[in-house]
């Protein structure tokens, strides 16, 4: 694409092949998913009217591969050392096994010159005691290792007079990288006047990321699966320099918080992960 500038998404994956993706890494197989039977690869998932906002469906949805090879992606491509996942599930595979392969990789350079306390660690956050057991319990070994379960308390709470949700106690990591893929809308506990998230009319709308936003480092992504509104609530409340991009086609949305490096382990981070591109987004940014 020359011209204009590029749209965070393609700069994102505009290197992605999905095919070629999941050739070199099968992550289909950890879900027993025969691709002959699954069809287009980046097709989306047809669902009833009322599925995923009916409270009593305790069935995982089928698994969407393009929404899994995009995340093992972005974790591989950006040389990812920490994960902070908001709602555990398919995608905590997918993350662990990413992140095992970036600690063979990359291990000796970040353990000798970067500064990053909680290297290659997953860490998930989930208020569902009963689903996270289930999910943890399908890990491999290898990604047993990597994941770092926290099961978290869900209050129904306010973010400058607006309605969200708060979990009760996060990890307390530094991430590189953000997947918000929960808190599902009808288990928070409390209401403010009245007023919940717990309405099929409603959405979910979790405020946690604003709570440690000034602590993120530059280079920092952060990836929103479905959840539109609650990505447009984060983005009206978030603070420092963010490019945004919205995909309806991926139904995602995405954040890199594109400022210049904080000092020099960043700066060896933002060389080392991200290179050269970066900081040429750095200068659009400011321009």
């Amino acid at each position: 694409v020359t011209g204009r500038q590029l749209t965070l998404e393609e700069v994102l994956f505009r290197d992605l092949n999905y095919s070629a993706h999941l050739a070199e890494h099968p992550i289909h197989e950890f879900f027993g998913i025969d691709l002959e039977d699954y069809g287009e690869l980046t097709a989306k998932r047809q669902h009833g009217l009322y599925s995923s906002v009916d409270p009593s469906n305790t069935e995982p949805f089928e698994a969407e591969l393009d929404d899994l090879i995009r995340l093992h992606y972005l974790v591989l491509s950006r040389r990812v050392t920490t994960v902070l996942e908001f709602g555990i599930g398919k995608s905590t595979t997918v993350l662990a096994d990413a992140l095992t392969k970036n600690m063979h990789r990359h291990a000796e350079y970040v353990e000798a010159e970067l500064r990053r306390s909680n290297a290659f660690e997953l860490h998930s956050v989930e208020n569902n005691e009963s689903w996270m057991a289930l999910v943890t319990s399908q890990l491999s070994s290898d990604h047993k290792d990597r994941c770092h379960p926290h099961l978290c308390p869900l209050k129904v709470s306010e973010f400058n007079g607006r309605l969200c949700t708060f979990y009760h106690e996060l990890p307390n990591i530094a991430p590189d990288l953000i997947y918000l893929d929960g808190p599902d809308q009808f288990s928070a506990e409390g209401s403010v006047r009245g007023l919940t998230t717990a309405h099929p009319d409603r959405m979910p709308m979790s405020a946690d990321i604003l709570t440690f936003e000034h602590f993120l480092t530059p280079g920092t992504l952060i990836v929103v699966d479905g959840r539109t509104a609650n990505a447009r609530f984060l983005r009206s409340n978030l603070q420092r320099s963010w490019s945004y991009h919205h995909s309806p086609t991926m139904d995602q949305s995405f954040f890199e918080l594109t400022e210049p490096p904080l000092g020099i382990y960043n700066k060896r981070q933002v060389d080392y992960c991200l290179g050269d591109e970066y900081y040429a987004r750095v200068t659009k940014m400011t321009d």
